[in-house]
């Protein structure tokens, strides 16, 4: 099997514990042990014995996984090192060589190179600007065809923050039903929203839906790495081998502290947190992004802590992250890494003074190209 290179993982792996400024994360802040344990819970941590767990998950964390899933079960779970060994099973376990898979554009590229990888045809789906950073029903007909495998979707989306509507979800229900293709619906951004409820999930949308979410986004857990597909009974437990191939099982310790974040109270804090640091921290970038001279061109993103910016300039925006890297220590994520040039997706979910320096120094950039 032969890979793509995953870009925007190598670019980030190999920076984001080397620059000054990190703005490449598309998640928020990460919380604390102290922050997410409380008194009694950090003496119940400290007395866990650091064995093997239970391969899919424990039956109390896929407990409380389920909760979030109307009519979900224990046995519709699989819990995973974090969402990308959940996108990655899924992938190894759906496609087969020939097979079509239509794929939202722009999107994180994982499961897009998996699918390449595993020997599938795979078809753009783009999402436009010109349409509030939404896909044109009639495209999506025109790319399910009879030997359409998956549709898979982001929803919150990465890199533009935008959230499908109800009619934008019930094309892509009818397409996949007219095909017999599964929707593979990436959810990790859910609970991130800046304003109104959470995105509603594919769950319960189709018989043939599959669901990934996590810990990493929404949650500012990434540490933590769980991980999690939500599936019909009879998929999960045929999914549930390939794990055996994997990791085996998350750590025992992942799994304590995930059903701890995942307590209602728990959860419903933890979010109130994650939309409380956007809140606070978009309307910084907002005003940087506008004051830059007409450099910029965005739609404000619905969820997430990132925004999709379009610039109008030439330079290539790899390029241009390179030498933000080399000259003033700042990462952030091209946008020809989503294979959409002349945009950068800027992360907004640190905390504030740490954001407005690292957009001092872009800024600083961006005047010896915009005094050219």
């Amino acid at each position: 099997m032969k890979i793509d290179e995953f870009r925007m993982e190598r670019l980030q792996s190999t920076w984001e514990n080397v620059v000054e400024y990190n703005l490449s994360e598309s998640g928020v802040h990460p919380l604390s042990l102290r922050e997410l344990l409380g008194e009694g819970e950090l003496e119940d941590i400290l007395r866990l014995g650091l064995g093997y767990s239970q391969t899919n998950g424990t039956p109390e964390l896929r407990a409380e996984i389920a909760r979030l899933y109307p009519g979900a079960s224990v046995d519709q779970i699989l819990a995973t090192a974090g969402s990308s060994e959940a996108n990655f099973l899924l992938m190894w376990s759906l496609i087969e060589p020939g097979d079509e898979v239509v794929f939202m554009m722009p999107s994180y590229m994982q499961m897009w190179g998996l699918a390449r990888g595993f020997g599938a045809s795979v078809k753009p789906l783009w999402l436009r600007k010109s349409l509030g950073w939404a896909f044109d029903p009639d495209e999506l007909e025109r790319l399910v065809t009879s030997r359409t495998r998956l549709i898979i979707v982001t929803n919150p989306n990465n890199p533009t923050g935008a959230v499908m509507s109800r009619q934008a979800m019930q094309a892509v229900v009818s397409c996949a039903a007219r095909a017999g293709a599964w929707i593979v619906a990436d959810e990790v951004y859910q609970g991130a929203e800046l304003d109104g409820p959470p995105t509603t999930s594919f769950w319960g949308l189709a018989d043939r839906v599959v669901v990934v979410n996590g810990l990493s986004k929404a949650y500012g857990l990434p540490g933590v790495r769980i991980g999690w597909i939500v599936g019909p009974e009879e998929f999960v437990q045929k999914t549930w081998p390939y794990h055996d191939y994997t990791t085996i099982s998350p750590s025992i310790l992942s799994d304590r502290l995930a059903r701890i974040a995942l307590s209602p109270g728990n959860r419903e804090k933890i979010l109130q947190r994650t939309k409380g640091i956007l809140r606070a921290n978009f309307p910084i970038l907002r005003e940087w992004l506008e004051r830059q001279s007409g450099f910029f061109d965005f739609l404000p993103p619905a969820a997430g802590a990132i925004a999709f910016a379009g610039y109008r300039h030439g330079v290539n925006s790899t390029e241009l992250a390179n030498r933000l890297i080399r000259e003033k220590s700042v990462l952030i994520v091209p946008g020809d890494h989503f294979e959409m040039d002349h945009h950068l997706r800027i992360g907004f979910g640190s905390e504030a003074g740490y954001l407005g320096s690292g957009l001092a120094r872009v800024e600083e950039l961006l005047q010896e190209f915009l005094s050219r």
